[in-house]
């Protein structure tokens, strides 16, 4: 198993560019190419794109992101587009991911992460604390999960 950040290793912009478009495809494609192509040479720390690999397969992915487009722009960092391949679910590969988001937010003097889902049960596996909720730009809300860092 090995966490891949895109912006660390450019080579797999192309294929993380991809991976992210194919797996959620509710969200218009270039929204993905631009901020992933434009991580790469970006002065901040932020965003930050991750792919997980197993063996020679990509088998999810997410992102380090200053909001996830909610209304709640006075919390940040955010997890966002946290995807495991169906079949590799259960495995708690997932955790993997969120590791490396938390890791790389407290390293660059984060004190907390955040995420916003519809998911009740699963983050708080992982020691996210409801916080309240959210509202995004399309007229829907969702949970928003945080943890200290």
């Amino acid at each position: 198993m090995h966490i891949i950040s895109i912006r660390e290793d450019p080579s797999y912009k192309d294929i993380g560019i991809k991976y992210f478009q194919d797996k959620w495809k509710s969200v218009w494609p270039i929204i993905y190419e631009d901020s992933i192509t434009h991580c790469l040479n970006a002065k901040n720390n932020l965003p930050q794109w991750y792919l997980l690999e197993k063996g020679n397969d990509i088998i999810g992915c997410a992102g380090l992101i200053t909001n996830d487009f909610i209304s709640r722009g006075d919390l940040y960092p955010w997890v966002c587009a946290l995807f495991i391949d169906e079949k590799e679910r259960g495995n708690a590969y997932s955790s993997l991911l969120l590791n490396k988001a938390k890791t790389d937010a407290k390293k660059s003097g984060y004190e907390n992460l955040y995420l916003c889902t519809e998911h009740v049960g699963l983050y708080e596996k992982f020691g996210f604390k409801y916080i309240g909720q959210g509202y995004h730009p399309w007229k829907e809300e969702s949970r928003i999960y945080g943890i200290d860092l």
